[in-house]
């Protein structure tokens, strides 16, 4: 082997929509070692939240990330009223789905956009976003925003969707589908693409499982998962759906599933609409009047995958304490899989091929006194700590076992 060449790509890189460092070492073309540093963007998220009210918390997480603005309001409400044990009005079930796979739809074409726009395919990215600008005006008509909507509250929906706005969603849907066809059929049947991508940046069912990817770069690789099917919420058992898988690992597999998806995304709406129809004007939230004493839980399947709420009240109006993960920080870890032993150029696509959010990602990294700027606990001091805890937890639980 000759002599080792570090090629960074990062914090700041016309490929990375936000910052993140990446390190490849390299011997010639060949990557045979990364390394890979999270941190620039860090915005304490979950310690803002435990300073709001349970309401005021909705604004802040949907705003964690502009792409998953409802992905995350949805896993804190699941979170939120599982304490108290609260059941939303069906109606409210189909509009939070409605607007859940809506989320889907604009993410996937955003994705395939800018796939196409690294590869040099600018053809399919300016397809793919053109068909997406749609989308976003029917978000703006039913909620009143492009991005990050305030559409969801503690036992329900802030805004209904009227009869006649319903029936422009289906008309821009069905356009949509039609569009979408075609994007998809220029994405699959492309010689280019396929040579470019096929066998690429490969991670088998295998590294999934190693690794703990979750949502669509899990399903590309044949791991059968989505948290709709699995851990249903909303109006998800109410429709006929099915989760899309592919078997190579590879990103064109990756692309596959995400363009499968959006026909997937575009039936379950029009089957809640249909069933909006029917529930003719019902309630869209139910009042609550506290938060009790105690945890909650609320998962969601995001375009990315899996995110995860954890919320523990103390009875307060206030969460005590606001966990998040975001599906990204799951998926990124694979990047040691999948780029080593590839060349520079794959190295590039396949970190985009997961779909990272890197401002989803973040996580304190240092801890410093804030009085006298002493160090006092490094990233690896830290993960020590969070194992010594969990052994801690695990050993008391089989003991009350």
């Amino acid at each position: 082997m000759g002599k080792k060449t570090i090629v960074p790509i990062g914090p700041y890189h016309p490929l990375l929509e936000e910052p993140e460092f990446f390190k490849l070492y390299c011997d010639g073309e060949k990557v045979v070692d990364m390394e890979w540093e999270t941190g620039y963007n860090h915005r304490g998220i979950e310690k803002i939240c435990e300073s709001k009210t349970f309401e005021q918390v909705f604004y802040v997480v949907e705003r964690i990330c502009g792409i998953c603005s409802t992905s995350h309001p949805f896993a804190y409400a699941n979170a939120v009223e599982s304490i108290p044990g609260v059941e939303i009005p069906v109606r409210a079930k189909l509009i939070r789905s409605i607007v859940g796979e809506l989320e889907r739809v604009h993410s996937h074409l955003l994705w395939v956009g800018l796939a196409g726009h690294f590869l040099g395919y600018n053809t399919v990215f300016m397809w793919a976003w053109k068909y997406r600008e749609p989308i976003l005006d029917m978000f703006e008509i039913i909620t009143g925003n492009r991005n990050s909507y305030a559409m969801f509250t503690i036992g329900g929906v802030r805004r209904d969707i009227s009869e006649e706005n319903a029936d422009k969603l289906l008309k821009v849907l069905m356009d949509a589908k039609k569009k979408i066809s075609l994007l998809t059929g220029a994405v699959m049947d492309d010689p280019v693409i396929h040579a470019r991508l096929k066998g690429v940046a490969v991670l088998t069912a295998k590294d999934i499982h190693d690794f703990g990817a979750i949502g669509p770069t899990a399903r590309a690789s044949g791991v059968d998962i989505d948290i709709r099917r699995d851990d249903p919420y909303a109006a998800y058992e109410m429709v006929d759906w099915k989760v899309i898988t592919a078997k190579e690992g590879d990103i064109f597999a990756k692309a596959e599933v995400r363009l499968m998806e959006m026909f997937e995304s575009i039936s379950i709406i029009k089957q809640c609409l249909e069933l909006l129809k029917k529930e003719n004007k019902g309630d869209i939230k139910v009042k609550v009047k506290e938060i009790p004493p105690g945890i909650g839980i609320g998962r969601a399947e995001a375009p990315r995958g899996e995110v995860f709420h954890f919320v523990k009240s103390d009875g307060s109006n206030s969460p005590v304490r606001h966990k998040i993960r975001a599906p990204s920080y799951n998926c990124i870890t694979t990047f040691r899989r999948s780029c080593i032993g590839g060349t520079i150029s794959d190295a590039a696509i396949a970190t985009a091929a997961v779909d990272p959010c890197y401002c989803c990602t973040e996580r304190m990294t240092q801890v410093y006194d804030i009085k006298t700027g002493k160090k006092m606990m490094n990233a690896a001091e830290l993960i020590k700590l969070s194992q010594k805890k969990t052994e801690e937890i695990r050993a008391k639980g089989d003991k009350n076992d």
